[in-house]
């Protein structure tokens, strides 16, 4: 079971994690003359976003509903957050891997493709969701019922079981 002082560190984690997503987006392309500090700056992102993917299954695991076996109730509360997790990382990954690849010889001309523009808008919109959804799931798992057995978890292994 998570306990309260374990829960408060890995939400601080999270929080930091996704404040360092945010820092990247806000400011990478203000970096653009130096591609390999905006390189590293881009695998370090990818990293923490995998490591917030991990983060979020790890406090799955650390449930009593996942412990008692109803492992599709999890994954349906919380399934928007798993799926827009995942595209957030694969769109990133894509925006991060096009820019470097059109930048990196060239990095004092401005280049930016119609592809490339829209690529960055999706990423960007997927940025704000992933923020909100990663802080909403982490918030909604620090409930108690997650963690105990209870009336509501009772109603819904009875449903599963129908």
């Amino acid at each position: 079971m998570l306990q309260a002082s374990n829960y408060s560190l890995v939400l601080s984690l999270q929080f930091l994690l996704l404040s360092y997503d945010l820092f990247v987006n806000s400011f990478s392309e203000l970096l653009r003359m130096a591609p390999v500090i905006q390189l590293v700056l881009f695998i370090i992102q990818d990293i923490a976003i995998l490591f917030n993917i991990i983060i979020i299954f790890l406090m799955f695991f650390n449930t009593f509903v996942f412990q008692a076996g109803l492992v599709n109730l999890l994954f349906h509360k919380f399934k928007g957050t798993i799926i827009l997790t995942s595209l957030y990382f694969a769109l990133s990954i894509s925006f991060h891997v096009w820019v470097m690849n059109l930048r990196w010889k060239n990095s004092n001309s401005f280049v930016w493709t119609d592809g490339l523009q829209t690529i960055f808008v999706c990423q960007r919109l997927a940025a704000v969701l992933y923020c909100y959804f990663c802080k909403r799931t982490a918030m909604r798992l620090g409930d108690p019922r997650f963690y105990q057995d209870s009336l509501w978890l009772r109603k819904e292994f009875m449903q599963v079981r129908r």
